[in-house]
């Protein structure tokens, strides 16, 4: 099994430059099911997951030629309508081929979608099913497998009870090729959510509202393809924000949208933690000394339940207590027990509150990484650390940053991978 040896403290220095987006790719590989023509999909990043949908993809059919950060997708002759657990089991994002072959095949079936431990066989799914009910689709479950038929999906109102980002985009691509009127109400706003939308809008959907709470869907016959290209992922911009911020370093962040993670920056401002930044750069710079706060997890554009794990890391340097609060991923905090293993001082209040209280020196451990941002945030403790951390299970970090021990060495990180990376 491939792990990380990470020898600490580290300083980092220069720049570093920020990848397509995970959420965003994982959402465009599946709306190519949508049209028989090519897609061209830009900025692609290379991480497992990405090869995990594109896998999938092709198994339904789909024909790929993947080469220097980009991709050709052509699904003329789709081969079936079944998502295959080998496959499917893999990623929880495998739930968002379901909208697209059932808007082209009127019929799909598949197992629950799996992922990490945050999403493996445990998150519900019941905002998709209830939606693709509302559109007008049957569903039945039989030996461990869904399936959705509908001879004709049809518009109607839908109203998230919970905001979910993934259930939004998932709606939006089964509705573009359903008959009349969709209003989806109570939909997540995330840019990715926008970037999806207008693509589909550049090919021929009717869709108006996205990047706010009411979305509403016209109906077409057919969907074109074209280029996509994929928007920077904030949750790495944040990510590299903070890990500068918690070695106390003076780094760049290039190729990034620093209005995407305006909540963080925001928070910086307040701790003392300075920047500086352009329109498509932050520069963090080293703070001696920065003020804890206290965060509540929650949708875009608040507090990013994907920084919560790297922040409650960075907290564990600041001076004084910080509440961290967790309100979307009831697992997300069981990594805090492999901080405390390290030194951290931290208190865990309830399954969704943790109080951490800094500055605490850390100490390097032989360490699993539990999730791709739990994975992320040891990462970042580890070059905090004193002494050599043994990273396992890195297989979850793989999942979500390309490279991230090659990067990481480029700013002066001491670490190297032992095993080697399939993707």
């Amino acid at each position: 099994m491939s792990k990380f040896i990470i020898n600490g403290p580290a300083k980092l220095s220069g720049a570093i430059a920020v990848k397509g987006a995970k959420n965003s790719a994982l959402k465009i590989i599946p709306a190519a099911l949508l049209s028989r023509q090519k897609i061209t999909i830009n900025n692609l990043p290379n991480i497992e997951d990405v090869s995990r949908a594109l896998e999938l993809l092709e198994d339904l059919g789909g024909v790929i030629k993947r080469r220097n950060g980009a991709c050709e997708i052509e699904i003329n002759n789709l081969s079936k309508n079944e998502l295959a657990p080998k496959f499917a089991n893999k990623f929880r994002a495998s739930i968002m081929f379901v909208g697209p072959l059932l808007a082209r095949f009127g019929e799909v079936k598949f197992p629950h979608p799996g992922g990490c431990v945050i999403g493996a066989g445990t998150r519900p799914i019941n905002l998709f099913l209830e939606g693709y009910k509302s559109l007008g689709a049957k569903i039945t479950f039989k030996n461990g497998f869904y399936i959705i038929k509908t001879n004709q999906l049809k518009g109607c109102d839908y109203f998230f009870t919970t905001v979910s980002v993934t259930g939004t985009e998932s709606l939006v691509m089964t509705a573009v090729l359903a008959t009349g009127i969709t209003i989806l109400k109570n939909c997540a706003m995330e840019p990715e959510i926008v970037a999806l939308a207008d693509y589909l809008n550049r090919q021929g959907a009717k869709i108006k509202g996205a990047g706010t709470p009411t979305i509403t869907i016209t109906g077409v016959d057919k969907i074109t393809a074209g280029e996509f290209n994929i928007i920077p992922d904030r949750i790495e911009t944040g990510t590299f924000a903070i890990m500068a911020a918690a070695t106390r370093s003076e780094l760049t962040i290039t190729k990034c949208n620093p209005a995407h993670i305006e909540a963080l920056l925001t928070i910086f401002n307040k701790q003392g933690i300075e920047f500086t930044f352009g329109p498509d750069w932050i520069k963090i710079l080293p703070a001696k000394n920065f003020l804890p706060y206290n965060i509540k997890t929650h949708e875009y554009p608040g507090f990013p339940t994907d920084l919560q794990s790297p922040f409650t890391v960075l907290m564990t340097q600041a001076s004084g207590s910080s509440i961290i609060h967790e309100t979307i991923y009831d697992r997300r905090l069981l990594f805090t027990d492999i901080l405390s293993q390290m030194g951290a001082d931290i208190i865990m209040c309830d399954p969704h509150r943790v109080v951490v209280n800094g500055p605490t020196k850390l100490s390097a451990k032989k360490i699993t990484s539990l999730d791709i941002r739990a994975g992320i945030a040891v990462i970042i403790a580890a070059l905090i650390a004193e002494g050599e951390t043994e990273i396992d299970n890195i297989y979850q970090v793989d999942r979500g940053y390309e490279d991230i021990d090659g990067r990481l060495r480029s700013i002066g990180a001491d670490i190297k991978r032992i095993g080697s990376l399939n993707l």
